[in-house]
C-alpha cells in the first residue's frame, strides 16, 4: 500500500487546508480529484514557489478589500434608517420587515448594498421599535446600523 504524497492547494477546502498550503492526501484522491479538477498540483520546488507568491498576492488583496471594506463600515456607522408600515394595536405590524424593505431605505439614503450582506435578526420584525442590523462586508468587516419601524400615520 502506497503512503500519501504531497499536494499544494489551489483553493480553499473546509476539511483540507487553505489555497497554497502543502497538505498530505492519499494518492487516489490527488490522481482523481484534486489534480484533474485544478484543486491542487503536486508539491514540487517550482510549485512550493509559485503557491507562496499567490499567497502574498493573495495577503495584500485581502489587506486592499478589508481597508475598502472598514471604509464602507464606516459611512454606516450611526446611521439611522426609518420604515413606515401599517400597525395595529400595541405596535403589532400587518405583515414584517423583510431585508428588501431594509435595502430600499436603505437606498433611499445613497447606500447601495446586496440582499446576500444584510444581516436581520433571527426572528422576523413585526413590532415598531428600534432593532440593530448589520451589513457584512467582505475580509470579516461587520458594520452595525440603526433600524426604527414605526406606524404610518
Amino acid at each position: 500500500m502506497a503512503g500519501n504524497i504531497q499536494v499544494v492547494l489551489r483553493e480553499d477546502f473546509d476539511n483540507l487546508g487553505a489555497s497554497g498550503e502543502i497538505v498530505k492526501v492519499r494518492p487516489g484522491y490527488a490522481r482523481n480529484f484534486l489534480i484533474p479538477r485544478g484543486h491542487a498540483v503536486i508539491a514540487t520546488r517550482s510549485n512550493i514557489a509559485q503557491a507562496e507568491h499567490e499567497r502574498r498576492l493573495a495577503l495584500s488583496r485581502l489587506e486592499k478589500e478589508r481597508q475598502e471594506a472598514e471604509e464602507q463600515a464606516k459611512a454606516l456607522k450611526g446611521l439611522s434608517v426609518q420604515i413606515a408600515k401599517e400597525a395595529g394595536e400595541k405596535g403589532k405590524l400587518f405583515g414584517s420587515v423583510t431585508a428588501q424593505d431594509v435595502i430600499e431605505a436603505l437606498a433611499r439614503k445613497g447606500i447601495e448594498i446586496p440582499r446576500k450582506k444584510l444581516i436581520m435578526p433571527e426572528e422576523a420584525i413585526k413590532e415598531t421599535g428600534d432593532y440593530q442590523l448589520f451589513v457584512k462586508f467582505p475580509a470579516g468587516v461587520k458594520a452595525p446600523f440603526k433600524l426604527r419601524v414605526k406606524t404610518k400615520s
